[in-house]
């Protein structure tokens, strides 16, 4: 495959994406956000792999800046603290680390987003479950169908694609548009 080929093929996923009906849910969540940090409660995001590097992408754009000077934003990433990544994982159960830090760090009237290319990543569904029983949102960023995560999101944004890179660079630009979203909800003077 050339390097045209493999940017024409981006550029039909993201161009599948922005045709696709998830429109009013990106609003969806973007509101629940802004809601979120009015009412001074967190917004959590987690992922595994280059899903955890993407969490961290966005809670640095939140809590530093995305495009506006403006107070910081509460977002935790909870996939970036090796300590309690490899404590918590160690002596109890991999599946229940992200469960455990919204435990720590969630609170109602908060968000918990959640990336999984696949929906199906076991740690992420045990978080969204501890997130909605704290009386959390839940927005999970996925492929098509949004494997298990679609049963228990409150807010699903699934890109119709089943290809990981694909979806991730879908992901990206949709976080991008969140962030932007919600600076300009919240500081439109900024």
């Amino acid at each position: 495959m050339s390097i045209t080929d493999y940017l024409q093929g981006s550029a039909k996923i993201l161009d599948e994406a922005a045709n696709y009906a998830g429109s009013q849910r990106v609003d969806e969540a973007v509101g629940a956000m802004v809601a979120a940090v009015r009412a001074g409660a967190p917004i959590l995001v987690c992922g595994n792999g280059g899903s955890a590097s993407d969490a961290m992408h966005i809670s640095g754009e939140l809590v530093g800046r995305f495009l506006r000077e403006r107070r910081a934003i509460n977002c935790i990433c909870l996939s970036s603290n090796p300590a309690v990544l490899t404590a918590w994982s160690n002596d109890y159960a991999f599946e229940t680390v992200f469960a455990r830090q919204v435990e720590a760090y969630g609170a109602a009237g908060g968000v918990l987003i959640g990336l999984s290319t696949s929906g199906n990543s076991a740690n992420i569904i045990a978080a969204f479950e501890t997130a909605s029983a704290a009386g959390m949102t839940t927005v999970a960023f996925t492929g098509q169908g949004g494997g298990k995560l679609a049963a228990v999101a409150d807010v699903l944004i699934d890109v119709p694609s089943r290809s990981t890179p694909m979806i991730q660079q879908v992901h990206i630009c949709l976080y991008h548009y969140l962030c932007e979203q919600v600076e300009a909800a919240l500081f439109p003077d900024a």
